[in-house]
């Protein structure tokens, strides 16, 4: 852990108007070049994946977790703010030859190191899955390479023309996204959402919701903090281009997946020790996972879930309470996403005795008991006793 004191740091009196990615850009063109350990936080990769890698792409990574390890053979992964591009080849490799992986990131020099080193890794590990875009994570739509090719062709001399390419940007995010919708399997950041500017947070998230896959996920490392940062900290442009005065506070971090639309949003990693500490607040490196596919209407098909426990009740992002012991009747959509993880291990399904083909539709806003007769059926009069052997020396 390390800690900061207001007084080793330069912080502004007056207000002033902080150019966030100016200050970002600046800070990281400079880490790219050479190594700037006060952007790290310790993170262990599993070093099988780092033998093909240049040592520079090793030396030159700032993050503060390894979301690489929720990535799985033969998806698409996206890595927002990918940097050098240490993340993204750790993720080729286990993706596999049938796996892609994008890195996005909008600093120049980060790219060019990022690219610098992807054929020769490419040949290594016998395959080449890796590609890299220039672009803000928080406008995904946008390729800022192919906008900037206009620029060049254009430039804008006047208000007309400055409209006219804001109309072409608009278009290219339209008719040739660079991350196209429902593309991803999986989106990846380390340590790079807190370096957006504030009001354009919303967006950054409904984008990462946007481009992935119908039951894909976020995982994401990031810093967060423990209590809100004060103004005049958030004024600093080295506090911010380092990870501190943009942190989110922990709780608003979790909240920002569920208000963008994702389900199961769970805290997979978080350290006791805080990273640093600045005037008692605490910051820290978190990665949290967040499931993207509950659309969809709610039809009943007479199924139920047990909530094992070991808490009374628990309520989920939807609103549901289960009660511990108590067979909640949900419709098949909320049926199927208990099935799987992150709720599979503390649930227990029950489905109808014969099958419901023809649903009907459920109301998803208020909580009752599913009755027994619902899933067994009403004519249900079976009689069924244990065998008279079946406490025997052998068992049942």
């Amino acid at each position: 852990m390390k800690h900061v004191n207001s007084e080793d740091t330069p912080l502004s009196v007056e207000p002033m108007l902080l150019n966030i990615e100016s200050a970002v850009a600046e800070r990281y063109s400079s880490a790219s070049q050479a190594t700037e350990p006060s952007l790290c936080c310790p993170v262990d990769y599993d070093p099988q994946y780092l033998e093909v890698l240049p040592q520079e792409l090793i030396d030159r990574d700032y993050g503060c977790g390894d979301p690489s390890r929720w990535v799985r053979h033969g998806e698409t992964v996206l890595d927002l703010g990918s940097g050098g591009g240490k993340i993204c080849y750790i993720a080729s490799q286990i993706v596999g030859a049938e796996g892609r992986v994008w890195g996005v990131d909008m600093n120049d020099d980060m790219l060019a190191l990022a690219r610098k080193h992807r054929h020769e890794i490419g040949e290594q590990i016998g395959y080449h899955n890796v590609e890299f875009f220039k672009g803000r994570i928080q406008d995904l739509g946008l390729d800022l390479e192919q906008f900037e090719t206009r620029l060049e062709a254009q430039p804008i001399s006047n208000v007309s023309a400055w409209l006219d390419m804001q109309r072409h940007a608009e278009q290219l995010r339209h008719q040739s996204p660079m991350i196209p919708n429902d593309s991803v399997d999986v989106v990846i950041s380390n340590c790079v959402l807190n370096l957006v500017e504030p009001n354009a947070r919303r967006q950054l998230f409904q984008e990462i919701y946007r481009v992935l896959r119908n039951g894909g996920r976020a995982v994401i490392s990031d810093i967060v903090c423990d209590e809100p940062v004060p103004d005049r900290l958030q004024q600093d442009p080295a506090l911010w281009s380092g990870c501190i005065s943009g942190a989110f506070v922990e709780a608003d971090f979790l909240r920002a997946f569920a208000d963008a639309g994702f389900y199961g949003i769970e805290l997979v990693d978080r350290p006791e020790d805080p990273w640093a500490t600045v005037e008692g607040i605490e910051f820290r490196g978190v990665t949290v996972r967040a499931l993207k596919g509950k659309e969809g209407p709610c039809i009943d098909h007479r199924e139920a879930v047990i909530y094992r426990g070991p808490w009374k009740q628990v309520v989920d992002d939807d609103g549901h309470t289960l009660r511990r012991g108590e067979p909640m009747a949900v419709c098949r959509k909320t049926f199927e996403i208990y099935k799987r993880a992150p709720y599979a291990a503390s649930i227990i399904p029950i489905s109808p005795r014969e099958e419901v083909v023809e649903g009907v539709p459920f109301d998803c806003r208020r909580d009752r008991v599913r009755h027994p007769r619902e899933t067994k059926g009403a004519e249900f009069d079976r009689t069924e006793l244990p065998d008279e052997n079946c406490c025997g020396p052998g068992g049942c």
